[in-house]
C-alpha cells in the first residue's frame, strides 16, 4: 500500500467520523465545526488528486465563506448553544431504511451506467481553463449559488430581527 493510499484512507476515516458527528451532534456549533473537518478533508482529497487550485477554492469558499455564513446564521437567529434534548424524533429507523435504499440505488445506477469502464479526466486543468469554464459554461449555476447564499443571509437577518 502506497503512502498516497494510506493518506486517502486516513483522511476518509476522519471525514466519515466528522460527518457522523455533524448529523448526530445535539450542539449546533459543534455540528458546524465538524462540518469544517469534513470540508477540509475534501480539500485534502483534492490535493491527493493533484488539483491544488480546486483545493484552495474549497478552503476559501466552503470553509472560509459557507461556514462563516452558518455561524452568522446561528448567532443571528439566537440559537441556543449547548445540548437540546427536544431535537430528536422517532424517525431513525425510517431514515436508515431510506439512506440504505438510496445507497443501493446509487451503486446500481453507477454500475449500470459505467460498468467496468475507466472514466477519463476531461476536466479543465489550468487556472485559466477553470476560470473560462466557470464564467462561460457554468455561469448560471455559479450565479444561482451566489443568489442562494444571499437569500440565506437575508433570511437569517429577517428571522433575527425583533419587530
Amino acid at each position: 500500500m502506497s503512502a498516497e493510499n494510506i493518506a486517502f484512507w486516513l483522511i476518509t476515516t476522519a471525514m466519515v467520523v466528522a460527518a457522523i458527528q455533524v448529523v448526530t451532534s445535539l450542539n449546533i456549533v459543534r455540528a458546524a465545526l465538524s462540518l469544517v473537518i469534513v470540508l477540509a478533508g475534501v480539500a485534502a482529497q483534492y490535493v491527493l488528486l493533484a488539483a491544488e487550485f480546486t483545493a484552495v477554492v474549497q478552503v476559501l469558499v466552503y470553509i472560509g465563506a459557507i461556514i462563516v455564513l452558518f455561524l452568522f446564521g446561528i448567532m443571528l437567529t439566537r440559537a441556543r448553544i449547548g445540548r437540546e434534548a427536544d431535537l430528536d424524533n422517532d424517525q431513525r429507523g425510517a431514515a436508515l431504511v431510506v439512506a440504505l435504499s438510496m445507497l443501493v440505488l446509487l451503486v446500481l445506477l453507477l454500475r449500470d451506467a459505467f460498468g467496468g469502464e475507466r472514466i477519463g479526466a476531461e476536466s479543465p486543468t489550468t487556472t485559466a481553463q477553470i476560470g473560462d469554464a466557470i464564467f462561460s459554461t457554468y455561469v448560471i449555476p455559479f450565479e444561482l449559488a451566489s443568489v442562494l447564499l444571499l437569500a440565506a443571509l437575508v433570511g437569517a437577518i429577517v428571522i433575527a430581527r425583533k419587530d
